[in-house]
């Protein structure tokens, strides 16, 4: 298949507890809608599948509408600290697995709803939508979940914000942790093109933009949480960066904050019934 960009399977190594206190939550409206477009049409348990869960971003929201919520992530932090979350909340009807998608076993025909959120780029995308089509049942869908990122706006706080990540990779020399030219292969092979061949139809994309307004230690640890500037990255200059960051940033703030629209979009598929 060869489509991954060839990501490291540790990128998000030490980032499990900056990615669950400051990666945002998709908003409610977009988990309800979500569960809503894809519940069953047979009564009975329904399961879901969260790959590349991280700490449980879709699966925590969407599990008290399925019986069986299968969590995924091939970094041992992330499945650990959905493990500790899952206890402390009584949420038994989650299991946290450590796997890569590519590696995964899945019986087929038994799963209802597959969610990625922010990860199908990192993944053999061909190879991991042909396991996925054989998981569903027929009439089961497969949702591509997105969030747009701080530092991408058109904002001067996000261009400022921007600016000062690409010095500091430069500095850590962590330019080349994300592969170049990662992006490349979505935009020669977009993924609704992938998916088509896989043997999915298009069901819909939604999109919940969401106000939000950030404060300077949320964005330092948002950045944390990420593969290029992560604590083992920053290691003992993250006193130096975030003092760079608060700099950088403060004479944008109002009231001690800054204004995004964060872009909450999920790409719906289905398996033909």
């Amino acid at each position: 298949m060869g489509d991954t960009p060839g990501f490291d399977p540790d990128l998000y190594q030490g980032t499990a507890d900056y990615y669950d206190r400051f990666r945002l939550p998709y908003p409610d409206a977009m988990i309800d809608d979500l569960a809503h477009r894809t519940a069953p049409a047979d009564p009975g348990p329904a399961r879901l599948i969260d790959l590349a869960c991280g700490t449980g971003q879709l699966a925590f929201p969407l599990h008290r509408h399925f019986a069986d919520v299968l969590a995924v992530d091939a970094e041992p932090d992330m499945t650990a600290a959905v493990r500790a979350k899952a206890a402390a909340l009584k949420a038994d009807g989650i299991t946290a697995v450590t796997s890569g998608a590519e590696a995964l076993d899945v019986d087929p025909g038994s799963v209802d709803l597959v969610v990625i959120g922010n990860a199908f780029h990192r993944l053999d995308r061909a190879l991991v939508a042909a396991r996925i089509h054989s998981w569903l049942r027929p009439g089961g869908y497969l949702a591509l979940c997105w969030s747009t990122s701080p530092w991408a706006g058109d904002a001067a706080w996000q261009r400022d914000l921007d600016a000062l990540i690409g010095t500091w990779k430069d500095t850590l020399g962590a330019t080349s942790r994300v592969p170049a030219g990662w992006h490349d292969t979505r935009e020669t092979d977009p993924d609704h093109a992938l998916l088509a061949r896989a043997g999915f139809q298009p069901a819909g994309r939604h999109d919940f933009p969401t106000e939000h307004q950030w404060t300077v230690a949320e964005l330092a640890g948002h950045i944390r949480s990420t593969s290029f500037l992560p604590p083992a990255v920053l290691a003992d200059r993250s006193p130096d960066f975030d003092a760079a960051l608060a700099a950088a940033l403060e004479r944008h703030t109002t009231d001690g904050r800054l204004a995004e629209t964060v872009g909450f979009t999920y790409e719906l598929v289905s398996r033909p019934a």
